[in-house]
């Protein structure tokens, strides 16, 4: 459990992020669990990271800020191990470096810099730039599909949608197109009030008999006739 120094710092920062985000971080706590964080890290212009978006986890500490949390990532991302907690000077892997200073935006804008970089450590992996870049490109999609995702960063999973509707409009546009059921009922029931007394109408014109019709025509003549037919 949480001590209470520990709620009122991630509390602080939380508000501090909201009132003004970092560039190219996006960071929220478990709805119930202050402890775990979800993060959000958008991969910056002119890397193989262009475009990707990183979905991970900060696990903090009841100590915190005076322990350093453990940091994963879940995105397949070409730089780190997915699920596997990451080496940073700022994670739990060196506790003799850790300032109760730092904070969430501070360990999350520490993370993306490493990530830009190659250099070797705990938790991370070798590809290609080419391999990165295909994996930035299949991010969004992945993250998706995580339902723990799709609840707490529903911002992105409504660009996913509007991507998916640039991509396929035809298929968009088919299933836009509202049922009967789903139009109002008031509109609907007018519409076919309307349209069965046409039909009787137009049925009863067309029932009148031809020996009914010369008759008229020969009593009244074709002018007189003429509204008699149209009744």
């Amino acid at each position: 459990m949480a001590e209470k120094a520990c709620v009122k710092r991630l509390q602080k920062e939380y508000r501090a992020l909201c009132k003004e985000p970092v560039s190219h971080v996006v960071a929220r706590p478990s709805p119930n669990d202050i402890l775990e964080w979800h993060y959000v890290l958008e991969g910056s212009e002119g890397t193989p990271f262009a475009g990707g978006l990183y979905y991970g986890k900060i696990k903090f500490p009841p100590e915190y800020p005076f322990k350093p949390p453990g940091i994963s990532m879940v995105t397949p991302n070409g730089r780190f191990m997915t699920q596997k907690k990451i080496c940073l000077s700022m994670s739990d892997f060196h506790p003799e470096s850790w300032n109760p200073m730092w904070s969430v935006s501070s360990i999350l804008t520490e993370l993306l810099s490493f990530m830009m970089d190659t250099s070797p450590t705990t938790g991370s992996v070798t590809t290609t730039v080419a391999e990165k870049q295909q994996l930035a490109k299949a991010s969004l999609a992945f993250n998706c599909k995580n339902p723990t995702f799709r609840k707490l960063l529903p911002e992105y999973v409504e660009k996913y949608e509007e991507q998916q509707l640039l991509v396929h409009p035809d298929q968009e546009q088919v299933s836009s197109v509202p049922t009967q059921a789903e139009i109002s009922s008031p509109l609907l029931d007018g519409l076919n009030s309307v349209e069965p007394h046409k039909d009787m109408e137009n049925q009863r014109r067309k029932s009148l008999p031809t020996w009914l019709l010369l008759l008229l025509v020969s009593i009244f003549g074709v002018v007189m006739a003429l509204p008699l037919l149209q009744l």
